[in-house]
């Protein structure tokens, strides 16, 4: 699951990090890039030396740039790190992604987990609520990943107060 629990040394601080999954590492998005250009290239061969060449291959430059894009920026806005970390009395969450970064605080006694079955922006949001906010935590999660951490936190974060 690309969610991990970390125990401090103390044993009654626990640390949450979660990260969206990332199926294509990057030297396999360089590879699928240099497959893609080289399997656009070959019908190419049959046209050296023609005038042809020259009128197709700035569509063929363009269609390998824009997938060498849309795969960067899909990279790009997955970068984000969501850690919680419960110390003594209180639970923080902060939030790094390419937008920037947040972070919530609340006491650990009036913090609420809530699972929302539908009306979230995904299927089974999980959000943490207290100090007068609610937040969500691991939107990036796959449905089943977040039903997990849904029936985990509550008793991680009641756990040694």
């Amino acid at each position: 699951m690309p969610y991990e629990w970390t125990p401090s040394d103390t044993g009654t601080d626990q640390t949450l990090t979660l990260w969206p999954h990332q199926s294509l590492p990057p030297r396999g998005f360089v590879l699928f890039i240099a497959v893609t250009a080289a399997m656009i290239s070959l019908p190419l061969f049959a046209l050296l030396g023609s005038v042809l060449l020259w009128a197709l291959l700035p569509f063929l430059a363009l269609a390998v740039g824009g997938i060498w894009f849309a795969i960067h920026r899909n990279r790009q806005s997955a970068r984000i790190l969501e850690v919680l970390t419960l110390r003594g009395n209180m639970a923080r969450l902060e939030r790094s992604d390419p937008a920037g970064n947040k972070s919530w605080e609340c006491n650990r006694y009036w913090t609420r987990v809530t699972l929302h079955k539908n009306g979230g922006p995904v299927p089974n949001y999980v959000t943490l609520a207290g100090n007068g906010r609610e937040v969500e935590i691991g939107a990036f999660l796959s449905e089943d990943e977040r039903i997990a951490l849904s029936s985990e936190l509550p008793g991680r974060i009641r756990a040694e107060q």
